[in-house]
């Protein structure tokens, strides 16, 4: 039997639950690629999972890891689109945190020319989400109002510019004025120090009264009625997150007054067959402007693999802008 190293979560808990340990290498079957991982991208449902409050789909492996990038080993039966040393980036339900990782090949996509290993691990969760919940349930169209939560997480500094690049307005929050002026520097039209302003206030002045057409929100809590306020009327809000708490006393008489819709989603569970319409859309709509570096993910800094619990610690503190990566391979 062929081992890998990877790391997985001993008892839940503290960033040092994460431990090296040695795995069966995977292999691939129906339809899927395996992938020699070079590097994995490193996100919140995994330090959910650290702390035993997201455990895996059915089915998935128990090794923390959403997205990586790396070098197809092998094909399993039925998988055609892809040869071994093809470079690809590819989204996971889980298994990303190892030096091999099996995939259906249609959540699989080409790395684009000319991207190094650690910025197309940054690509997938964060282009596969904000694609699906800002463009596809949020609807949003050229010249109408975005205004996105946490503007320099990795979600944030995805959308900001995959609207600015759709032909939105873009309007974020963030913690502090080095925050807002990362926002501002990749393309946001406003953003607001969420410490020392009232964000109703601003998207009302920036939209003339008129309040904000799609709302991505990763924060809950007492940010929902907060959300209803700054939306327009016909406003649509996109719940991904709860950061802020999963629950809350909001005032649905805006939600019926603005006739706004509430909608929400999580990705990670959602089938293959699901994941591989978003990979297509993504590749058609998406891909070229990556390519041209119109867009570009955003990397923070880069651990290695062993000191998993480092990136998930600099995750923990929020001072990163963009996306932790792993250095796997």
């Amino acid at each position: 039997m062929t081992m890998m190293k990877a790391v997985e979560i001993g008892e839940p808990g503290g960033p040092r639950a994460l431990k090296i340990t040695e795995r069966p290498r995977p292999e691939a079957g129906e339809g899927e690629i395996l992938v020699r991982v070079k590097c994995a991208g490193v996100n919140r449902p995994d330090v959910l999972q650290r702390m035993g409050a997201y455990p895996p789909p059915a089915g998935a492996s128990d090794i923390p890891g959403l997205e990586i990038s790396g070098t197809v080993e092998s094909t399993g039966p039925g998988a055609t689109r892809f040869a071994a040393g093809d470079a690809v980036c590819a989204l996971l339900p889980g298994g990303g945190y190892a030096e091999y990782a099996v995939v259906h090949e249609t959540n699989a996509l080409p790395i684009p020319g000319g991207y190094a290993f650690s910025e197309a691990a940054a690509i997938p969760e964060t282009y596969f989400t904000v694609w699906h919940n800002v463009f596809q349930r949020g609807g949003l169209k050229t010249g109408e109002v975005l205004l996105v939560h946490g503007g320099t997480s990795g979600i944030g500094t995805t959308a900001i510019q995959l609207a600015k690049a759709f032909g939105a307005r873009m309007i974020t929050t963030a913690g502090s004025t080095e925050k807002c002026a990362a926002c501002e520097k990749l393309g946001a039209d406003r953003a607001v120090n969420y410490r020392e302003e009232d964000f109703v206030e601003a998207v009302s002045e920036f939209t003339d009264g008129n309040g904000a057409d799609v709302i991505l929100d990763m924060v809950g809590g007492d940010y929902i009625t907060r959300n209803y306020k700054a939306a327009a009327v016909e406003g649509r809000v996109v719940q991904i997150a709860f950061l802020g708490g999963r629950k809350a006393e909001a005032d649905f008489s805006l939600l019926m007054v603005k006739r706004l819709v509430h909608t929400g989603s999580t990705l990670r569970a959602r089938p293959v067959e699901f994941k591989a319409g978003l990979a297509h859309e993504l590749h058609e709509k998406v891909w070229p402007l990556l390519a041209d570096r119109k867009i570009q993910p955003v990397v923070d800094m880069i651990y290695p693999l062993a000191e998993a619990w480092r990136a998930h610690e600099r995750m923990e503190a929020g001072n990163h802008t963009g996306k932790i990566v792993l250095d796997i391979g």
